[in-house]
């Protein structure tokens, strides 16, 4: 439970819309992703570049999480955007289409030379076929990173799969990246919901996200952020039963009993173990307010 800091809501902002960074700065976003690669066109990727850089460094975006999404390691663009974020220091750069721990391994090296702050982590999308079969070592390949982020509408265009309520297309792709990322200590994101009209459908695929174990979802609007937010964050109810479980189960220990039952359920360690760690989060989404 080392990086326990709350990514209940990831927000994608555009780089090139002065007032949608301006924007950013009163929104409930635990982070804010601002975007150089899909949301901008290719001849106003300059202007975004030093636009975002500038607001990464104003210090005026509070307690969010600050991070920049850079274009891809086969574009023109993505060396510069990486130098350009080292000097900025954010939060995290985020790259898309990793599909190796080389492509790891060499952002990692262009933000060492570049200068980087040791807390500018690497946030890398996993949004290929080839990334979903190589991710166990793209989240081992470095301590820098922090963040598995699910690309799922590149991925569905990749696999022919069509958008479905409950994304039986996506789950192996979703399942293994789960797997490696808690197997090696990071966090993971799920993808955004494309459709901003379709509350249900998107309160749908938050529960579905937080019942697989994603840490947070990122989003395309702002009107996802409260419903989102309140999704993954513990609810009063898994709080209250958590506390139960913790004192049951050291009540029971100080007893010298081998056996604890809470709301007629077995406890073992491994019950106690999560419910520590939801309460810790519980207290971490508390102090962001």
């Amino acid at each position: 439970m080392s990086d326990l800091r709350p990514r209940r809501s990831a927000l994608y902002m555009p780089g090139a819309n002065e007032r949608a960074l301006e924007k950013a700065k009163t929104l409930p976003a635990d982070a804010l992703i601002l975007d150089l690669e899909d949301a901008v066109a290719p001849d106003a990727k300059p202007a975004a570049r030093e636009r975002v850089c500038a607001a990464v460094a104003s210090g005026e975006y509070g307690r969010r999480e600050l991070t920049v999404r850079v274009n891809a390691c086969d574009t023109v663009w993505h060396e510069e955007d990486v130098r350009a974020a080292a000097k900025a220091g954010p939060d995290a750069v985020v790259v898309p289409k990793v599909n190796s721990a080389a492509d790891v391994h060499a952002v990692e090296r262009m933000l060492e030379q570049a200068g980087a702050p040791e807390r500018t982590k690497i946030w890398a999308m996993v949004e290929t076929p080839v990334a979903i079969l190589h991710v166990k070592e793209i989240a081992a390949a470095s301590s820098r990173l922090t963040v598995l982020v699910m690309g799922t509408n590149d991925l569905a265009k990749e696999l022919h799969a069509q958008h479905v309520p409950g994304r039986a297309p996506l789950l192996t792709g979703l399942s293994l990246c789960l797997l490696a990322a808690r197997a090696y200590g990071k966090q993971i994101l799920d993808g955004v919901y494309n459709d901003v009209q379709d509350l249900d459908g998107f309160a749908a695929e938050c529960r579905q996200g937080r019942e697989f174990g994603f840490d947070g979802k990122t989003l395309i609007h702002p009107s996802q952020l409260a419903p989102c937010n309140q999704a993954f964050a513990p609810s009063e109810q898994e709080v209250d039963r958590s506390r139960r479980i913790i004192a049951a189960f050291e009540e029971a220990t100080g007893r010298g009993d081998g056996v604890v039952t809470v709301d007629g359920r077995m406890i073992e360690n491994l019950h106690v173990d999560d419910a520590r760690r939801l309460l810790a989060l519980a207290d971490a989404v508390e102090a962001i307010g």
